[in-house]
């Protein structure tokens, strides 16, 4: 979708945005792939944003009216926020009428077989904002996070000299799908909980302003369990698809037809296999449920381990498949790692199954192409572009279906191993 159709989309609609009273500044905290887009957003529907990162280079791209990261029509939302100067960004939060974290949550590094969350880029952030923070505003939190982080913002606010009872604080979990960012933004229905009663009808407001997709009210610790249950419900029925895909290796079967035939059913909807689940939501998400009640998890744990043996696995019949043309042909083969982002037409690296078989790969020494359409700076990165893969390859293995490999005319003799169903 374009910028002028997202905006006659908005005109079409405009009796939906309705802004709360008085609310005219945004600080959104973290400018990755979900801050940045709500950020640019929200200047183009007239709100004055303040964004902020560590990342200075990603600051300066962005106050040139540029991007840093790869989502369709955002470059066109950035560049109108900037000239219009409705959107700039810096190191430290100003003063604002909304603030919204949106910083990584990640793992912490143990030893343990069930990562646990590390919160503190959210703590850090609630931190960040207690200087600029006034009686009457909102503090979101949009971060992925594990239930009661909400609780924890509201509780580190207060520690460090914040009247939590003077200002709205609640979670609105971001559900967009990568490369329809700008579109889903809007689209979308949003869950919205907060601390109390009036968090959440004055934050359930405030995205009414700019959300057509219904905005529906709960509790903040419901509003953070739904976003994990639904990507734990996906992982969970990706898991079972992988687990297809391997038993139908053994048995000679392909997966792919057989997976069509099954939605035949009524009532069957089998997703597609893959190289594995990547990306910072059904790669991590389960797990942030998994932590906090493991004995009352078990099938959320296992459908995670299934999805992240299939990598393994991959990795395993990429070896396998190198090893008998070596054998038979008295030469080590040149690999091809056809896409190395988390999914299709993205170049997000984010937990990437792929990118974890090409990393496997170079440790065992083999002599790899590297091939990932979306990433820019290709040579600096060590990639070269798929025709050449293609031409040069002995082995191609499709780890990624980006959509430039749909039609790629494989030479006669070479060997593929598609693992994600680009060529079915």
């Amino acid at each position: 979708m374009v910028l002028n159709t997202l905006r006659e989309f908005h005109a079409d609609h405009s009796d939906a945005f309705t802004a709360p009273l008085a609310v005219e500044k945004v600080c959104v905290v973290g400018l990755g792939y979900i801050g940045l887009p709500t950020a640019a957003l929200l200047a183009n529907r007239g709100y004055t944003v303040h964004g902020v990162d560590v990342n200075r280079e990603a600051i300066e791209t962005i106050n040139s009216g540029k991007i840093h990261i790869v989502e369709p029509d955002l470059d066109m939302f950035v560049h109108a926020a900037v000239e219009s100067k409705r959107l700039r960004a810096d190191t430290v939060p100003k003063a604002s009428d909304v603030f919204m974290l949106c910083v990584p949550t990640p793992f912490k590094r143990n030893d343990t077989d069930i990562p646990e969350p590390d919160l503190s880029y959210v703590e850090s952030a609630a931190r960040q904002i207690v200087p600029v923070l006034n009686d009457g505003n909102m503090v979101i939190l949009e971060s992925t996070s594990p239930v009661g982080t909400t609780e924890l913002v509201e509780k580190t606010l207060r520690e460090n000299g914040v009247d939590t009872e003077k200002i709205a604080i609640a979670y609105c979990p971001e559900r967009v799908l990568p490369g329809k960012i700008m579109y889903e933004l809007v689209e979308n229905d949003r869950i919205v909980g907060g601390i109390n009663d009036y968090s959440t009808k004055m934050v359930s407001a405030f995205y009414r302003s700019f959300v057509v997709g219904e905005v529906l009210e709960t509790d903040c610790r419901t509003a953070e369990m739904s976003k994990l249950t639904e990507n734990a419900s996906r992982d969970g029925q990706i898991a079972f698809a992988n687990e297809l895909s391997m038993t139908c290796d053994t048995h000679g079967i392909d997966v792919w037809e057989l997976i069509s035939l099954a939605n035949r059913h009524p009532r069957v909807n089998i997703l597609n296999p893959g190289t594995g689940v990547g990306g910072h939501c059904l790669a991590v998400d389960p797990w942030f449920i998994v932590d906090k009640d493991p004995a009352h998890t078990k099938l959320i744990a296992q459908a995670r381990r299934t999805n992240d043996y299939k990598t393994e696995w991959c990795i395993e019949k990429v070896k396998a498949a190198a090893y008998k043309f070596q054998a038979e042909s008295g030469k080590a083969p040149t690999v091809a790692c056809m896409g190395l982002a988390f999914k299709p037409d993205i170049d997000d690296l984010r937990e990437s199954p792929a990118l974890r078989v090409r990393e496997a790969l170079e440790e065992e020494s083999f002599h790899l192409l590297s091939v990932e359409p979306n990433l820019e700076e290709q040579e600096k990165n060590g990639l070269c572009s798929y025709t050449t893969a293609v031409e040069k390859a002995d082995i191609v293995v499709f780890l990624v279906a980006h959509r430039e490999f749909g039609n790629l005319n494989i030479p006669e003799g070479t060997r593929v191993l598609d693992f994600c169903g680009v060529r079915k």
